[in-house]
């Protein structure tokens, strides 16, 4: 239980293992997609459509994007908290951080969204 908890709260080893884990979903989706486009050297628009049709390739693709913006908001703010600091830009190192992070967040949760929309057409 006490894992399972650390998994929903922010903390050092959460993140490291949000990352592993979501690192593991992008290199499968990619081997997917790499394997299925070198296996099909005359791919067709037909092809790749049907593929995406199936809503095991449109379930792998929602979760691979939402790994990778999970993956890309740990990455942000880990860059984000280490870099952006009283001591390396000043007062209002905290502010800065803060807009930058809202920004980025709102940025990557449009593209999840877009995502979304553009699998089911929603």
């Amino acid at each position: 239980m006490k894992a399972l908890t650390a998994i929903f709260t922010r903390s050092g080893p959460s993140d490291w293992i949000i990352q592993r884990v979501t690192s593991v979903v992008i290199t499968a989706y990619l081997v997917f997609v790499v394997g299925y486009l070198t296996s099909h050297s005359d791919l067709t628009y037909q092809q790749w459509s049907s593929l995406n049709q199936l809503t095991s390739v449109r379930l792998f693709t929602l979760i691979t994007m939402l790994s990778i913006a999970l993956h890309a908001w740990i990455g942000m703010w880990c860059v984000l908290t280490d870099y952006i600091t009283e001591r390396l830009i000043g007062l209002k190192a905290g502010i800065i951080r803060t807009l930058l992070q809202t920004g980025l967040g709102g940025v990557t949760l449009i593209y999840f969204v877009w995502t979304v929309k553009i699998l089911w057409g929603i």
